[in-house]
């Protein structure tokens, strides 16, 4: 459980955070809700998204044989459907070494909303990460 900053007075926030989080299940999807921060009472949610990590994994297993791919390359491209929160096609792309995957995330149990975010794998020594002969 990872909580951002409070951007204060903005009806289109950008919070521009870089969170880490250790993921114990990789065929679990991370959870996002998107809270209205109240100075009295309880804070309200104003929707959830889910992150499917299965497409991202799938690319990033395999970035030890990426190393000649050009800049800018996309390795796989992830469509929006009932099974994700997608709101536009997703891209996972290889650049400088490294494998992001940009989303826009659509926010369900609200009327209207979204969230642009990005992933990253990164290993951390001693944790067992994506090579499977750890």
């Amino acid at each position: 459980k990872v909580k951002t900053n409070v951007v204060k007075k903005n009806c289109n926030p950008e919070w521009c955070d870089e969170v880490s989080l250790s993921i114990k299940d990789l065929n679990d999807p991370i959870e996002l809700t998107v809270y209205d921060k109240d100075t009295l009472g309880a804070d309200d949610p104003m929707g959830t998204a889910e992150i499917d990590l299965k497409p991202y994994l799938e690319a990033a297993r395999l970035r030890k044989e990426l190393h000649e791919l050009p800049n800018g390359c996309a390795l796989k491209k992830v469509q929006p459907s009932g099974t994700n929160d997608l709101a536009d096609e997703s891209r996972i792309l290889w650049e400088n070494g490294r494998i992001t995957q940009d989303m826009r995330l659509k926010l369900r149990n609200v009327e209207s909303g979204e969230v642009l975010i990005q992933i990253e794998w990164v290993d951390i020594p001693g944790c067992k990460g994506l090579d499977p002969d750890f």
